[in-house]
């Protein structure tokens, strides 16, 4: 038959130690205690931080221990959500063992993990932001000019120039507007 009490006693040393800044005793029975976990620090040394209260059950660890999240920084609840299930997941899979440290590892992975991704949509929101940017700049942005596109501009510009000049002489002639009346004359005339 397993000593419960004796198992627990010596995780709860063992957890001590590995813990001892972030490990605190609530109660003795049940036993009862917290631990604090902070992710790795992310963009503008940001962490997420987490405490987790865990209850021992009498026949534990062949049953799963309580748990629960009463402290949470920077953590949004569909993360939290996550949290729960990945230790009700790891419960389930460490049943038989003594399972804390296991649970606190899997949570400090997924906080890390996290962090991972709100680093990776900060850069992807910058890097979307950034093109942006740039395509609004070239809305603004005409053809640049080089020397060979100015002289290839000029030139058709003035042939097309010749050429409405051309037609709107061509328009006057149908039209009668280039006729001599004899008001208007062509060259000057000098009278003595």
């Amino acid at each position: 038959m397993t000593d419960y009490v004796e198992e627990q006693r010596n995780e709860l040393e063992a957890i001590e130690s590995i813990y001892p800044d972030s490990f605190t005793v609530l109660s003795e029975d049940p036993t009862s205690f917290t631990i604090t976990v902070t992710s790795d620090a992310g963009e503008n040394d940001e962490t997420l931080e987490v405490t987790l209260k865990f209850t021992y059950v009498e026949k534990y660890p062949d049953e799963p221990p309580l748990w629960e999240v009463p402290y949470q920084e920077n953590l949004e609840d569909a993360d939290k959500e996550d949290i729960l299930v990945l230790l009700k997941q790891q419960a389930e899979e460490n049943l038989g063992m003594v399972m804390i440290f296991t649970l606190v590892t899997a949570v400090q992975e997924k906080l890390n993990e996290i962090v991972d991704q709100i680093k990776s949509r900060r850069e992807e929101e910058k890097k979307r932001k950034e093109k942006e940017a740039e395509e609004e700049e070239k809305a603004f942005q005409g053809t640049v000019v080089t020397i060979e596109s100015f002289l290839s501009w000029k030139a058709q510009f003035e042939r097309e120039m010749v050429e409405l000049k051309r037609k709107k002489q061509k328009e006057d002639e149908q039209s009668g507007k280039n006729k001599l009346t004899g008001r208007k004359t062509s060259f000057p005339m000098e009278f003595n």
